[in-house]
Parts: structure tokens; sequence; C-alpha cells
């Protein structure tokens, strides 16, 4: 993928992400989730990365308002926390959302700017702006390199599964095939891999753990 071409997929997904939170504002729905129960299930699923009794940094890659944050507070005693977006609208309301928490920041980009202990990524690759499977899953190894690269100890991210139920798969979205997923981390990333596809929603959560 061109820089140029990633450059319009990037502005159509802040399009696409802007306009969800201003027709649904700071709740699920405002960052396509479908509800409050699903995401904190997902949250836990990606927290599982964190292998920490006490502080550790954390970059959050495609934050929307900052729910993460919200969901990492009553259950660890000293975090920092830095959300990133490209949907400028998404990044002013987790702001304003969490002003005045001095371990939290929130910056627009695609990418973190700066390297944590661990890095996550939770609904970034689901939908595909209208590209093709290969144009997206190029897009999609992309930007788990750039995980990799902003992680010290180790990173997830989730995906729509290609396990899916065929009547319930849409067009619009992306439908990754987690044992190819799995075993580019291994090849790519580190030995330590775990895949968890057994939450019961539509989807797995995957993480790579960084030797020491």
């Amino acid at each position: 993928m061109t820089s140029d071409s990633r450059q319009a997929l990037l502005s159509e997904v802040a399009d696409y992400y802007t306009g969800k939170l201003a027709e649904h504002g700071e709740s699920p729905r405002g960052v396509d989730w479908n509800g409050e129960e699903g995401q904190v299930l997902r949250f836990e699923q990606l927290c599982k990365v964190i292998a920490a009794d006490g502080p550790f940094s954390l970059n959050d890659l495609g934050c929307g308002y900052g729910a993460l944050c919200d969901f990492l507070v009553p259950r660890y005693k000293a975090f920092e926390y830095t959300g990133i977006d490209v949907s400028e609208a998404m990044v002013r309301a987790a702001e304003q959302r969490h002003q005045g928490k001095l371990n939290a920041r929130f910056v627009v980009a695609s990418e973190a700017d700066r390297v944590a202990d661990y890095s996550v990524a939770s609904g970034i690759f689901n939908v595909r702006m209208g590209r093709s499977d290969a144009e997206w899953q190029a897009y999609a190894e992309a930007m788990l390199d750039t995980l990799d690269r902003a992680s010290a100890k180790g990173f997830a991210f989730n995906c729509l599964t290609s396990y899916s139920d065929k009547d319930r798969m849409r067009l619009d979205l992306y439908y990754a095939d987690p044992l190819a997923l799995f075993d580019l981390c291994k090849r790519r990333y580190s030995r330590n891999v775990a895949l968890m596809h057994d939450y019961g929603l539509y989807e797995f959560t995957m993480i790579v753990r960084k030797t020491p």
C-alpha cells in the first residue's frame, strides 16, 4: 500500500468514526460496538497482555473517546495511558472526558509517538472502508508492525473472525483468519503468542508477549 493510498484510507476511517460519534455520542455505539457488555468483555481480553503488579505504561491505538482508560482506573493502581486516534473529534471528546487525569494523554495520529510497556488495539481492523481483502490485510499487517514497534513488553488486538456464521457476515466488514494471524505473529513478532477465541463474541483476541 502506497503512502498516498494509506493516507486516503486513514482519512476515510477518521470520517467514519467521527460520524458515529456525532450520531451516538460517547457510548459503545459511538465507536461502532453494539453495547457496553461486549465492550467490557473485549477490554478484559485485551488487558490479559498486562503482566504487571506495579506501574506500567500503555498505548491504546484507536482509543475512541477513551473508554479503556475508564476501564483501567478501578483495576490498576498506577499506569500511564496514551490514547491514539485518527479522528480529531474522538480525541477532543476523550480529552474532555478525562480532563484532570494526569496519567492520561491523547493524540491525533495513526500510530503511537512513544514506546510503552504495552499497546492494545480494539476494533480498528473491522470496518474495511470498501477495500478488498488483500488491500485491507496489507493495511492490517502494517498496523500490527506499528503496534510491535510501540511495545516493549507486548501487545494485544482483536478482529472479527472468519469463523463467523456465514449468514451473519457483512460485506462492509473484514473477517480475519485467526490461524493465519497467529502464524504471522509467531513468525514475525514473538514465540509467545496466545489466541483467545472462547469468549462468546464473533471475534478473537491475539496477545503477543515479548521475551525479556
